[in-house]
């Protein structure tokens, strides 16, 4: 297995080449941002270990241009930035996992070997699909029976999540954590207003609803019965 790692700090990164190496990946070594992208775009590697604050460009932007390039590569993220924000942005950003600097070198490597696992075990579902409803998700489109359907990125978000968990009650606070971050009181009613929308978009003049509303619990994405 061949592992870039990407820190621009010397002694740090002599660290991770060197015991990365002893525990048996092949390791190469970028120090700045712009150095790591041109590397990584290779395609070369099984997975990137990458520092947050990088100069050149700095990780959160190196995991973006990845992915933006469609680039897949499994990248765990290590920052001294350890608070919830700065790990749900590293994550948003591409990464696969954060771990928080200082560390455990026997948990970089659980984390590393955990990765490279669910790396190699079946290719990343780019598309979303109940019944006649479908979702890109890179393309960003949605189309129900072949009809493309117009949804504003809030909604988008809103979709996903919902078909992601297809089948399954989806509650208030779930969609407050997931979709809206906590921006919101759990008491308001945007949550009611936005799924309101979302049903008038992809049920309305179908002949079967998709969206139901769960009485005192949520709502779900399902066939109805």
């Amino acid at each position: 297995m061949k592992l870039l790692v990407v820190e621009d700090d010397r002694d740090t990164a002599s660290y991770l080449v060197k015991g990365l190496g002893e525990s048996g990946y092949t390791v190469d070594r970028a120090g700045d941002g712009r150095d790591a992208l041109f590397m990584a775009s290779s395609g070369a590697y099984d997975g990137i270990v990458l520092d947050r604050m990088l100069p050149g460009m700095d990780g959160l932007a190196l995991l973006s241009a990845l992915r933006a390039a469609e680039i897949r590569t499994p990248a765990l993220i290590l920052s001294a930035l350890g608070s919830v924000d700065d790990r749900v942005k590293g994550l948003r950003a591409g990464g696969d996992d954060y771990l928080v600097k200082p560390f455990a070198f026997s948990e970089l490597l659980a984390r590393i070997e955990a990765l490279l696992r669910r790396g190699s075990a079946a290719p990343a579902t780019t598309t979303l699909r109940l019944a006649d409803l479908e979702l890109d998700l890179l393309t960003r489109t949605v189309k129900r029976g072949g009809r493309s359907l117009e949804l504003l990125p809030r909604e988008f978000r809103l979709l996903e999540y919902l078909m992601r968990h297809a089948g399954q009650v989806v509650t208030r606070t779930m969609l407050l954590e997931h979709v809206w971050d906590y921006h919101f009181d759990p008491q308001t009613n945007v949550i009611d207003v936005h799924v309101s929308r979302l049903r008038q978009k992809i049920d309305k003049n179908f002949a079967r609803p998709l969206l139901h509303t769960v009485r005192g619990a949520g709502y779900c994405l399902r066939l109805p019965e």
